[in-house]
Order: structure tokens, then C-alpha cells, then sequence
């Protein structure tokens, strides 16, 4: 049995021995995958810096530290020379061995200094460092650890036995070693990289110290300005001190170099030498980096701040094409991508998908990341209300420059039934090429409509604007009592204040009271006007009925207006030229229609229009009013000038000679137009109903029995006659002012004598208060010694833009005044009448809850597109940032 134990013993130890083999493998594998994926983690966690090449200060940092370590050894080597040579440092009456030198001193002394292999030693008048006599040797100064780079003994007992400042400087320098004793011998540690947290743990200790070294040194500054210590100088105003300070012990480690001084106090040497005090202040306060973190919060505010005005400025160029075009801004609902959100959002939006900085805005509102969107309704109240104001500041200081100025009032009611003024300043520019410019300045909401009340408003209005009203030199309204009456109206008020603010009628507003003067002069006038109402209601109050008139005539029928004389014209003119497919389609209705109402209605006008008398007065209407018609066409352009309006007005002579050929020549176009329709060209008779007499002696009026004569006398002389009257009477006004300044346009043609009392005319009505805009005599003298024009036919505005163009305003000011001053005069107010339609565009039924403020605001901007195109966005938000202080 032993012997069988001992033979099976060898085969069990193998046998274990390959299991423990196995084991080893196995734990062994597993450790190096575990330490693979521990380096892969390592590697994803903290992956390798890549290497970066040093730059140029790098490089010159590192050639330097060499160069020191190199003059370092060879001061080594010599200092062992040296002691080989059985000198020894003196000591000093401590027993410390001195040195008149230190090693940072022998450091600045040039390399040549020491031989290559440092046993060579140099006389003493030479620059190295001179030892006092010898007294006793010993051994070698330095070990050979510090020969080298290599790390000095970290045992005290091994240092050399004398310790002089050298010896000190560089074991002080060279600082603690970690040493690590394994196996009762000394070796290197390897020294560990610190780890995220330790780093980020040391970094916060390095920025407190660097905090409380930063306090301390303003406190010693502080305290040092109450000493009686001053550093001393020599002859160049340098701090110096003596040669026993000038050691290296005065200063601390921290202080030998450009690391930041210590914060404590105590920590300072002691005392505190005037060195050690100038190189304190010469280093200054340690900057923290509290400033850096300052400056970034500066920066990100300024890139924030240019976010918001780019994002403005893309809002402001929005209201302002949706203004111009008279668009509605809002929507049902505020928010963005909803279908009835209104065209600003809309337009938001389609901004966004090409815009970065809008596109980066509307995601930061989607994702609520910015309280702030600047989409609301209020933002867009507040940007048209700050860019109104910016045209009407624009256009104030073009006024102010222009100096004299004219004004433009109309009243008119919205759809909310509040009346509205309406005004407007006419101006000349003083630029280049002088041109006439009437600025709309907005609407001021009247709440009594007496000419005292409209007078006190406007002159406030100015006020707030800073015009001075003493610049006024016209004034134009429309035919409306409160507006131009003589006694309580607005132009006699501010006739009252400033009397050189001539008052000229609107000469279109003047032509349409003499058609309405003339239309009611006459009876027959009246009916035919009634009939040619008819006509109109009957076809376009049914689309089938409107449709068989468009079957028969090319030229449809339009509703006659009394306050517009072209509509008047264009409703005539269907039944001047095609007036037999008129009566065609008056026959259809009659024939079609099972409305009693409108089959008797359709037959009596068939009848009307197709009698003799209805066509005669269709042809005299007609021509009356085309002959008025192209002069209210000119007298609504608004650079019409006096004498230009005045000269067009002669239309009573026009007339004059239509009374004496018109009738007949009349009657021969209504006999063609029965030829065309196939009618009988007779007029009858319609019974007159006989006036009651007052008194049994008068004797009844005899009635005209030709019925082509009574035609005549009551219908054509009557309307013709009332037209000529009224012409007379309502521009006797606008000639009045003509007749003042007639002299800048017929001086040629006036005698010397004549001129001159005409030119002080003008002088004195230009005159108030013992001031005048120019001196009559002078202004004579100046027109007779005009050089020759172009024309001799030139109007005041070009003979402004003459002299502007020969620079001859300096020779002749008192004629420049002049002409600026009845250019400015306005001749008509179809601008305002412009305004009140654009009014009716802005403010609809559905956007009838608009205020005041938004409505002006809107028309100023739709009105003067021009000088919307000039503002600039900058000024608009500073307006905006200093009005609403958002």
C-alpha cells in the first residue's frame, strides 16, 4: 500500500499542477481583457491630447531654460574644481560658509567664463566669483548629486558639511524629491497624472489662493501709503538698498519669480525691505479670473443685443411693406403656422424659411426657450406707431429747411362715424432741382366740427410738431361753410393770426358746385339727370338684366356722382354713342321680365330715351361737361401753380362761345342718333301748369308754343348761363390772389412805372407786424435787370428752377423769396380727397375697432412711401428702445 501511495502521489501533484496551470491561464486572460476594456474606457472617458507643436514663445522659453541648466553645470564643475584645489569657503563669524556671490549672480555672468570641462579655474580678475583666504579645508563644497540634474540625497546626512548659499540656492531650488525605499534601497516613484476631480479640486484651491493673494497685496498697498518707509533712491531715481538686503534670503521663493506674491501677510518677509516693497508694487494686483468671466458676460450681452436688432430690423421692414400696400396686419389668432394668423405672422414665416436669424428666432418662440417673441399685437402697435413718428419727424425737419410752408385741411367721417381732419403741408425744396411736395401728415380726430374749434386744433397740432405758424403763406380747403367762410370759418381764424396765410379756394371742388349750379337751374336739367338715375338702378339691380345690356352696348352704364365731375362724364357717354343698344335692351327687359313694377319701368324709359327731346339734352349735357372736364383734370395735379390755374379757368369764354353755336349744332347730332334708332325726330309739347297771378291787373305769361324754342330758352341758355355766373362768382377768390403776385409772371410785358407800383403791392401784402419777406422796390429793380430766358412764356416754377440752376439766388433774393412763396401756394385739395380714400382702405368694417393712434400711423406710412423707403431701421428701434424702455 505504500508503495502504491507513493507512486500515485507524482501523478496527483502533476495533475494539480495542471489544474492550478489552467486556472493561472484563465484568471490570466481574463485580467488582460478586463485591462483592455479598462484602457478602452480610459481612452473614451480622457482620449489623448494630440500633440501640438510648440509656438514660437514656447520654443524660446525652453532654448532659455537650457541654456541656464547648462551654465548651471558649468558652475558646478567649477565649484568641484575648485574644491580640489583645497579651497574652501571662508565662514562667517555664525560658522556659515559666505560667498560674495550667489549662484543666480554667477548665473548672469556670460558661459565663456568657465572652461568646457570645468576643471580649469580662472584668476581672480577675471568674472567668476572670488572665494575670502583659506583658513581649513574640507571636503569637496557640493556632493556629486549636485553636480548633475540628477536629485539631491534625500538624506540630510549625505548633504556636503558646509552649506553655503550656493549649496542652499540650489537645493532650494531644486525643491523635495518623492522617494520611495523598496528592499531597503531608494528608487524613483512614478508619478501618477491626477485624476478629473483632483484636477478640477486643485484648480479651485489655485484660484482661492490667488484670490486672497490678490486681497492682501491692495491691503499692503493701502497700509505701505501710511508708512514712514520710502524706498530710496539714487541720482537716477531707482530704488536701491544695500548690499546685505541684496541677498537671497530676502525675498521668498514665491517672489524670486513672476509667480504671484503671497496673499498672507505673514507669509511676506520680515522686514519688509524697500526691494522687497517695489517689487511688490512694480508686480501689481493679481488678476483674477473674475475679469475674464466679466468680459464674457459683456460679450454675450452685445451678441444678444445684436440678435434682437437684427430680428427688429427684419420686423420693421415687415409692417412697413404690409403698411405700404394698406394690408392688415392681424389675424384671428396670434400664434405661429395657424391658418388665420393674420399676413404679419404669415410673413414671419415665410421670412423664416430663408433666413437664418429669423428662422433661429421662430425656433427659440416654438420651443419656448425666449419668453419674449416681439410677435404680439402690442409690438406691432408700438413699431407702426414708431415709424409714423420717424416719417413725421423726417418730414418736420424737410419743412423746416423749406422755411415757408402752406396748408391742406379736409374733413371727413370713417366707418365709425368720427369725423376726421385730414392735413396736409405743401412745401418747395430748396435742393438742386426745386420741386413742389405735399406731405400728409395724418388724421387728428375732431370732436366739434365749428371752424374755431378746427383752427385751435390744427394750430396745436403744428405746435407739437415745432412749426412755427408765422411761415404759413396759404391755405386751401374745400367749399364747406365751418372751412371757408368769411366771418366764423377756418380760414378767416387763421387769417386772424397770420394774414399773409392767403386763403385759395380748391379750384376742382370749385367746378363741380358750378355743374351742380347749373344742373339745378333747370327743370328739364333735373329730369334728365333723374332719367339717366333710373337707367342705372333698373340694369344693376338684377344680374340678368345687367347681363342683356352688356349683350347690347360695349360701353356699360355707371352711377352718376355729384361731387365727382369725371363720373358724370363717364355715365353720359354710354348713352351718347350707343344709345340705340341702350333702348334694345330696355326692349328685352320689357319683353322677358313678370315683374309688373319693372315691365312698366322698362317701357317708359324705352319711350324716354328714344324721343328727340331726351337726346338733345343728352348731347348739350355731354358737351358741356367734356368741356369742363379736361380742366378739372389739370386743376387736381398738385403741382398747379396760380397763374396756371387761373389762365385755365377762362372756360367762360369757352362757354360763352358754345351759347352762340351749341344749340344747333346740337340738334344735328340728335337727328343723327334718330336715324340710327329708327325714332321720328319730333318734339312735343308738354303742357305747362299756369303760375297764379298775385294780382288781378298782371297778365298771364304768354307760353312759347315751338317747342324746339321752349327747349332752347328754359333748358340750354339756362344751364349754359347759370355755368358762365358761377365761374365768375366762385374763382373771383383765387383771382384775387393771382392778381397779387400776376407781377413774377407778366414783368416782361409791364411798363417800368406799372412794375414798380405792382411790386410794392406785393411787398406790402407780404408784410405783418412790421416784418416783410421781401422789399418791393428791390424786387423791381431785380425784374428789370434779369437776364434774357430761355421762355417768355415761364411759369414761377421754372423760373425757380432757372435761377437755382444759374446759382443766382444770392443776386437776386428778393425775386427767390417770391417765387418760393407762390409756388408753395396750393390751388387744389385732391390730396386730402386722396387721404379720405386711402382712410377707406385702412379702416374697413372688419378692422372698424382701429384707434386713433394706429390709423394716422397707417396712412402716413401708405400715403409717403418715399420717405418710409429713406428712414432707417437703427433709428426706428433706438425710438423704440428709448420710448417703451423694454
Amino acid at each position: 500500500m505504500r508503495s502504491t501511495d507513493t507512486g500515485q502521489r507524482p501523478y496527483q501533484m502533476r495533475m494539480r499542477a495542471a489544474n492550478l496551470a489552467g486556472v493561472a491561464a484563465r484568471v490570466a486572460t481574463k485580467t488582460r481583457i478586463w485591462a483592455a476594456d479598462m484602457e478602452c474606457q480610459q481612452e473614451e472617458q480622457y482620449p489623448k491630447a494630440k500633440r501640438k507643436r510648440p509656438s514660437g514663445a514656447q520654443y524660446r522659453k525652453r532654448r532659455k531654460e537650457e541654456e541656464e541648466r547648462r551654465r548651471r553645470e558649468a558652475i558646478l564643475k567649477y565649484l568641484e574644481s575648485s574644491s580640489t584645489a583645497n579651497e574652501v569657503p571662508s565662514t562667517s563669524s555664525s560658522g556659515v560658509p559666505v560667498c560674495s556671490e550667489s549662484l543666480d549672480e554667477m548665473m548672469h555672468r556670460p558661459a565663456a567664463s568657465y572652461s568646457a570641462d570645468g576643471n580649469t579655474r580662472l584668476t581672480t580678475d577675471s568674472t567668476l566669483p572670488v572665494y575670502s583666504d583659506v583658513t581649513e579645508t574640507s571636503s569637496p563644497v557640493l556632493p556629486v548629486e549636485v553636480k548633475t540634474d540628477e536629485p539631491s540625497a534625500a538624506d540630510p546626512a549625505d548633504w556636503p558639511s558646509y552649506l553655503g548659499d550656493t549649496v542652499r540656492t540650489v537645493v532650494v531650488g531644486r525643491g523635495p524629491y518623492q522617494w520611495q525605499q523598496e528592499k531597503g534601497e531608494y528608487s524613483k516613484m512614478k508619478i501618477k497624472r491626477p485624476s478629473g476631480a483632483q484636477y478640477r479640486k486643485r484648480r479651485k484651491q489655485e484660484e482661492e489662493r490667488h484670490t486672497k493673494h490678490r486681497e492682501a497685496i491692495l491691503k499692503y498697498l493701502v497700509s505701505s501709503s501710511t508708512t514712514d518707509e520710502v524706498p530710496s533712491a539714487a541720482s537716477s531715481y531707482v530704488p536701491f538698498c544695500s548690499a546685505p538686503e541684496i541677498s537671497s534670503s530676502a525675498f521668498p521663493v514665491e517672489m524670486q519669480t513672476d509667480e504671484p506674491c503671497p496673499v498672507d501677510p505673514a507669509d511676506w518677509p520680515s522686514p519688509l525691505t524697500d526691494i522687497v516693497r517695489t517689487e511688490l508694487v512694480r508686480r501689481g494686483p493679481y488678476q483674477l479670473k473674475a475679469a475674464e468671466t466679466v468680459v464674457k458676460r459683456e460679450m454675450a450681452i452685445v451678441q444678444e443685443e445684436k440678435r434682437w436688432r437684427a430680428v427688429l430690423a427684419r420686423l420693421i421692414a415687415i409692417v412697413q411693406s404690409l403698411a405700404v400696400r394698406n394690408m392688415a396686419l392681424r389675424g384671428d389668432t396670434e400664434k405661429l403656422y395657424c391658418p388665420s394668423n393674420g399676413n404679419f405672422l404669415k410673413e414671419v414665416e415665410l421670412l423664416a424659411q430663408f433666413d437664418p436669424i429669423m428662422k433661429d428666432h421662430v425656433h427659440r418662440v416654438k420651443s419656448e426657450y425666449s419668453h419674449l417673441s416681439y410677435l404680439g399685437k402690442h409690438i406691432q402697435n408700438e413699431l407702426v406707431e414708431c415709424i409714423g413718428a420717424k416719417v413725421v419727424a423726417t418730414v418736420v425737419q424737410e419743412i423746416k429747411q423749406s422755411k415757408y410752408f402752406s396748408l391742406i385741411l379736409g374733413c371727413t367721417p370713417d366707418v365709425n362715424h368720427t369725423e376726421h381732419l385730414s392735413v396736409l403741408i405743401r412745401i418747395v425744396t430748396l435742393g438742386e432741382d426745386p420741386q413742389v411736395k405735399e406731405h400728409f401728415m395724418g388724421f387728428l380726430e375732431a370732436d366739434e366740427f365749428t371752424g374755431q374749434s378746427l383752427a385751435t386744433l390744427i394750430l396745436q397740432r403744428l405746435d407739437d410738431w415745432q412749426i412755427s405758424f408765422d411761415d404759413c403763406r396759404g391755405q386751401s380747403y374745400d367749399n364747406g361753410a365751418n372751412m371757408r367762410g368769411k366771418s366764423q370759418g377756418v380760414q378767416a381764424t387763421l387769417l386772424q393770426k397770420n394774414p399773409r396765410a392767403f386763403f385759395v379756394p380748391c379750384g376742382a371742388h370749385t367746378l363741380n358746385l358750378v355743374v351742380a349750379d347749373a344742373a339745378k337751374s333747370s327743370n328739364d336739367a333735373m329730369g334728365f339727370l333723374g332719367v339717366l338715375q333710373k337707367l342705372f338702378s333698373l340694369f344693376s339691380g338684377s344680374r340678368h338684366r345687367w347681363a342683356i345690356l352688356a349683350k347690347h352696348v360695349t360701353i356699360t352704364l355707371k352711377m352718376s356722382s355729384e361731387t365727382r365731375l369725371e363720373n358724370r362724364v363717364e355715365a353720359l357717354k354710354p348713352l351718347r354713342y350707343e344709345m340705340s343698344g341702350v333702348r334694345e335692351a330696355l326692349l328685352e327687359v320689357r319683353g322677358q321680365t313678370k315683374d309688373p313694377v319693372i315691365k312698366v319701368e322698362a317701357q317708359f324709359l324705352a319711350e324716354e330715351v328714344g324721343s328727340f327731346r331726351f337726346l338733345l339734352c343728352t348731347v348739350i349735357w355731354y358737351d358741356i361737361l367734356n368741356k369742363i372736364q379736361h380742366v378739372s383734370k389739370v386743376l387736381q395735379s398738385e403741382t398747379l401753380q396760380v397763374n396756371v390755374a387761373v389762365s385755365l379757368l377762362e372756360a367762360e369764354i369757352a362757354l360763352q362761345n358754345y351759347r352762340a353755336t351749341g344749340f344747333v349744332a346740337a340738334q344735328s347730332s340728335a337727328k343723327d342718333m334718330c336715324e340710327e334708332m329708327n325714332v321720328e325726330e319730333v318734339l312735343t309739347l308738354k303742357r305747362l301748369r299756369s303760375t297764379d297771378r298775385l294780382s288781378s291787373y298782371e297778365s298771364p305769361d304768354e307760353p312759347e308754343h315751338d317747342a324746339l324754342k321752349n327747349l332752347e330758352v328754359n333748358f340750354f341758355n339756362m344751364v349754359v348761363d347759370s355755368a358762365i355766373f358761377a365761374v365768375k362768382e366762385r374763382f373771383q377768390t383765387l383771382g384775387d390772389v393771382e392778381k397779387k403776385f400776376g407781377i413774377l409772371s407778366s414783368f416782361q410785358s409791364l411798363p417800368h412805372q406799372e412794375m414798380i407800383e405792382q411790386a410794392e403791392a406785393l411787398g406790402h401784402a407780404l408784410s405783418c407786424g412790421g416784418q416783410s419777406d421781401l422789399d418791393g422796390r428791390e424786387l423791381a429793380q431785380e425784374l428789370k435787370n434779369l437776364p434774357d430766358l430761355p421762355s417768355q412764356t415761364m411759369t414761377a416754377l421754372e423760373l425757380l428752377k432757372f435761377i437755382q440752376a444759374k446759382q443766382l439766388s444770392e443776386i437776386y433774393p428778393n425775386l427767390w423769396v417770391a417765387l418760393r412763396i407762390v409756388v408753395t401756394l396750393p390751388v387744389t385739395v385732391a390730396s386730402v380727397e386722396r387721404s379720405f380714400s386711402k382712410s377707406n382702405l385702412i379702416k374697413t368694417y372688419l378692422r372698424s375697432t382701429m384707434c386713433q393712434e394706429r390709423l394716422s400711423s397707417l396712412a402716413v406710412m401708405s400715403i409717403n412711401p418715399d420717405v418710409v423707403g429713406r428712414i432707417s431701421c437703427d433709428d426706428v428701434i433706438e425710438d423704440l428702445v428709448g420710448g417703451c424702455q423694454r
